[in-house]
Formats: structure tokens, C-alpha cells, sequence
């Protein structure tokens, strides 16, 4: 039997019942939320059931919404079933001002990195992470440049040639 969105979304249900909600399939790609609180339980369940078999991580990032008041920072996991070559989309939302989420560096190596990447641009603070520090900018940087708090860039910047950047010109 083939593993279906259909069949994924069902077994999550069953186990997790409406605390994994807001199912879509952008592209045929699973989509779905759970609360921060149980990321690892439901982490843990895809990659431990012997039909879903979840044990890739593909990709781990955040994405800033700064009109979501208590919501304002998703962390997004993609994982992906080697076996059957299915992928899912997890999303887990946390406020910005306590941006707590547990780490999944037990269960996937390669969240080590990914979850710095997202501390560092982000300010997703992953609990129990064995080394969350900045991997990519200076450790002295007291702000997450990712964040859409902050302008894309300096206007009144005067050492810029417009044309460098591809405007204005011929």
C-alpha cells in the first residue's frame, strides 16, 4: 500500500487528535501544525512508526510573521520518507518574546546546525541544544537580522551606486 497524504493525516489524528491541525496540501506536500509543546512527541512519532518512517530531516528554518500577535515566529521542519519517497511539512508556531521550542538534535543530527541557523537569524531559542550559538554572524550581534522588524536597507546611504544594483542606468 502506498503511503498517502490521506493515510499520514489520518495516523496523526489518531495519535495526536485536534492538536495537529490545519492540514493543507500546497504542491501535494503535507502541510500541518502542532503545538510547540509537543514538537518532539510528534517528531518522534513520524520518525518511530513502522509505516510513516520519517527519519530524514530534509530542512529546518523559521519564518517571521510580526502580524500574528503570540504567534509571531514559526519554526518549519521538512522531513522525508526515504522508503516511500514521501516528504510532510511540520510547522510549530512560538511568540517572540519567549521563543522557546524544543530541540530535535536528539532524534536528528542535522538539526544541530539548522536549529543555530535559525538561533542565529531568528532568535529561536531550542531548548536543550548542546552548543546554541551564533554559527554565521558575530556572537556580538544583538539582534536576529532575519526578523522583519528590521529595513531591508539603509536609505540614506550615499556610498551606493544604484546601477551596481540594477537600478537606474541605461
Amino acid at each position: 500500500m502506498a503511503l498517502t497524504n490521506e493515510h499520514i493525516k489520518q495516523k496523526l489524528i489518531e495519535k495526536f487528535g485536534d492538536q495537529v491541525k490545519n492540514f493543507t496540501e500546497p504542491y501535494d506536500l503535507l502541510t500541518f501544525e502542532s503545538p510547540k509543546e509537543i514538537n518532539l512527541k510528534v517528531l518522534n512519532f513520524l520518525y518511530d512508526d513502522e509505516e510513516l518512517k520519517f527519519r530524514f530531516l530534509t530542512d529546518l528554518c523559521a519564518v517571521h510573521y510580526p502580524d500574528k500577535k503570540g504567534k509571531e515566529l514559526a519554526v518549519v521542519y521538512h522531513l522525508h520518507n526515504l522508503v516511500d519517497n514521501v516528504r510532510i511539512r511540520l510547522k510549530v508556531f512560538t511568540g517572540i518574546e519567549k521563543p522557546d521550542v524544543y530541540t530535535a538534535t536528539g532524534l536528528f543530527s542535522a538539526a544541530n546546525w539548522m536549529e543555530r541557523e535559525t538561533y542565529d537569524f531568528y532568535g529561536v531559542n531550542f531548548i536543550g541544544h548542546p552548543n546554541l550559538k551564533r554559527i554565521l554572524n558575530v556572537e556580538e550581534m544583538d539582534y536576529f537580522p532575519m526578523r522583519k522588524e528590521f529595513p531591508l536597507e539603509d536609505q540614506t546611504r550615499t556610498d551606493k551606486d544604484d546601477e551596481m544594483f540594477g537600478r537606474g542606468g541605461n
